[in-house]
């Protein structure tokens, strides 16, 4: 449910995860219930990122996409928004994929720049993406500004502001992960859309973002730890620049076993495997091919875990 009052799309966004059964071939959705419930119980928590990376959207058939809506929607759609993601290489299926949202019960999408892209990419191909997708649903629009490591899926500052002006967009997921990025592209879309709230989403660079200036973050950190993330928030917003320090010294280590350590493509098998070592989730598994963790790997998390989570 979007507010009626001003800034509606601010705040802390929790991009929930996908719990699935042992053999990782099905979603589990009493699993799935009990998490979108923890996570949006949490006080602070404006909204749901569903179905985003960390949700595995790349994984998932298009009637797991639109059950993970559907079961969000059924638990906290009447307190906060919900927003689901959308990645597809085709426009039509994307499209599509929209459609099942907005039918799903979400409140906005979150559309992610194509793979492909990461090999090229230019402004028209971008902006007839983006049209074809919500050409149906007309739902509120977010963007995600991908890392500057990712080739053509980071837009261009030209590709960026042609987005920021398209009538359905309300936000960005700036996922840049380079705070000299997050800050150049933050002032831009301020200047050509200041209505567009742009969201800090590098987990390892949320206090240097939130102090740059920020409308909030759709993260996966939030869906692990909501209450520190919520906190670091809002030390930030009250200018308790002490505090804020001492959270991001408490989130660091966790973001950065998670999001910084090699390879970066089992970032989602470790925040699987912080819930379920946090007893959140019944198993961690992954769809294949992404393997099991190793020992040295969740001794890592157990011991960011700790600092994250101590009292």
């Amino acid at each position: 449910m979007i507010p009626t009052h001003d800034a509606p799309y601010d705040g802390i966004y929790a991009a929930t995860l996908c719990p699935l059964d042992t053999d990782g071939r099905h979603v589990d959705e009493a699993a799935l219930e009990l998490h979108i419930a923890d996570v949006s119980a949490v006080d602070g928590i404006a909204g749901l990122l569903v179905n985003g990376h960390a949700g595995e959207n790349f994984m998932l058939s298009a009637a797991d996409k639109r059950r993970v809506v559907e079961i969000a929607h059924d638990v906290c759609g009447d307190r906060l928004i919900i927003v689901a993601g959308v990645n597809s290489e085709d426009s039509y299926e994307a499209q599509s994929h929209a459609n099942d949202a907005k039918r799903a019960g979400a409140d906005a999408l979150l559309l992610f720049p194509p793979f492909s892209w990461a090999l090229s990419t230019d402004l028209d191909t971008v902006l007839t993406h983006h049209r074809i997708v919500n050409a149906e649903a007309r739902m509120p629009m977010m963007l995600y500004q991908a890392g500057v490591g990712t080739g053509g899926m980071a837009y261009t500052p030209e590709m960026l502001t042609a987005l920021a002006g398209l009538p359905e967009v309300v936000a960005i997921k700036e996922g840049s992960w380079e705070t000299a990025a997050y800050e150049a592209n933050r002032r831009l879309v301020k200047t050509v859309a200041p209505h567009v709230a742009v969201m800090a989403s590098g987990d390892e660079h949320l206090f240097t973002c939130f102090v740059t200036g920020t409308e909030g973050s759709l993260v996966s950190l939030a869906a692990v730890v909501p209450e520190l993330i919520v906190a670091l928030y809002r030390a930030v917003k009250n200018g308790d620049l002490a505090e804020a320090q001492r959270l991001h010294d408490r989130v660091y280590p966790l973001a950065k076993a998670i999001y910084g350590t090699a390879p970066g493509a089992h970032a989602n098998a470790r925040l699987k495997a912080c819930l379920h070592r946090l007893g959140r989730f019944p198993n961690a598994a992954m769809r294949p091919p992404i393997p099991p963790l190793s020992a040295l790997e969740l001794a890592r998390l157990d011991d960011a875990l700790s600092i994250a989570t101590r009292l």
